[in-house]
């Protein structure tokens, strides 16, 4: 039998088998470095991924969020406390005016309560007062001389103590202007005596007594005022007194 032309040698069969091993090698030496990039490849995206990933920050823009957060809030506040300090500095002078004015009003009360007090009492003993005058008159006219015209008289002191006790009792008071510089919102001057005994304008005799209720003048004392003597007057007093003299 011929053999087949077409059959491979043995060189030739090891040949084609050695190219076929280092195809396979090849092919394996290209799939590991395909391995390898793929696994770099997606290292670097699962790195990629997890910086990019959505909804998360780093600390630090944590810190500054919260910052200002913080600062925001800071500013609210001291803006409500500069709002609140100035209702309450408006409220303080509020208040302030309003207890002067109820002060200012007390006052104004209380004093007119008094005015209207003294009015109504003085009106009520102004009347009285000349009860008074008459008794004194009487104290001073009358010498009793017999033990019952005594017993009458000490009858009429006891009524004229009682009167000027109770006045006292209801704040009247009464006036002592003798020696005293003569006071119009307090005297009235019904006689003027020419004198050097006394100071010009000064009283030197009460003619009716003037009654005072506190501060108010309920009568005015009617007095007699000193005024200073005219010119040559005390010379020709004493002329006229040396005539008298002479033999």
């Amino acid at each position: 039998m011929v053999p087949n032309s077409t059959a491979n040698t043995p060189d030739e069969l090891t040949g084609q088998s050695y190219s076929t091993s280092e195809s396979e090698a090849k092919s394996f030496g290209d799939l590991e470095d395909d391995a390898t990039t793929a696994t770099e490849s997606s290292s670097e995206t699962s790195v990629a991924t997890d910086t990019t990933a959505p909804g998360e920050t780093t600390f630090g823009q944590e810190i500054e969020s919260s910052g200002e957060g913080l600062q925001q809030e800071f500013m609210a506040l001291a803006e409500a406390n500069t709002s609140l300090k100035a209702q309450l500095e408006d409220i303080t002078g509020q208040y302030r005016r309003l207890a002067a004015d109820f002060e200012n009003f007390r006052k104004r009360t209380q004093k007119e309560k008094e005015d209207l007090e003294i009015s109504i009492k003085g009106s009520t003993l102004k009347p009285l007062l000349q009860v008074v005058d008459n008794f004194d008159r009487a104290r001073s006219q009358i010498k009793p001389q017999t033990d019952a015209e005594m017993n009458i008289h000490k009858s009429y002191q006891g009524v004229y103590k009682l009167m000027v006790d109770s006045l006292k009792q209801l704040g009247v008071a009464v006036m002592r202007p003798e020696g005293e510089p003569f006071d119009p919102n307090l005297h009235e001057a019904v006689m003027r005596e020419p004198t050097d005994a006394y100071p010009e304008g000064t009283v030197i005799e009460d003619l009716m007594h003037g009654y005072q209720l506190g501060e108010k003048v309920l009568r005015h004392a009617m007095v007699k005022v000193a005024t200073a003597p005219e010119p040559g007057s005390s010379d020709s007093t004493e002329a006229s007194t040396a005539e008298a003299e002479t033999p």
